[in-house]
């Protein structure tokens, strides 16, 4: 990296219990504001362009309340389909992604009319 490359971190803290199970979660991006901050799940998703594949760590800790799971999916998915279309310019996958999005919250209850 040359002298003039700028560098920004993000830190992920697992704390485990006995049995390897995550109690809780902390993250830390500073750029971003966010510092030793408390969470309940998380997903990271990274490219592997050697490999050509998503590697993934998906974590949530064992207090995490499965109605907020799923409001925690459904928003994930939604903020994908944004991204998706960002990163594409595909507008017609894109709108079709929300559109799922929208039978999976209506599916799980998650909107109320």
């Amino acid at each position: 990296m040359s002298k003039n490359t700028l560098k920004s971190e993000i830190k992920i803290n697992v704390e485990l219990d006995e049995n390897r199970v995550p109690e809780t979660l902390y993250w830390t991006a500073r750029d971003g504001g966010v510092a030793n901050q408390e969470s309940k799940a998380m997903m990271l998703s990274v490219w592997d362009n050697n490999n050509q594949e998503s590697m993934r760590i998906d974590l949530w800790t064992k207090d995490m309340p499965v109605d907020e799971m799923k409001v925690f999916f459904h928003q994930t998915l939604v903020s994908m389909s944004h991204t998706f279309e960002r990163a594409t310019g595909d507008k017609k996958m894109s709108e079709t992604m929300r559109d799922f999005c929208d039978y999976f919250a209506e599916k799980l209850e998650l909107k109320k009319d």
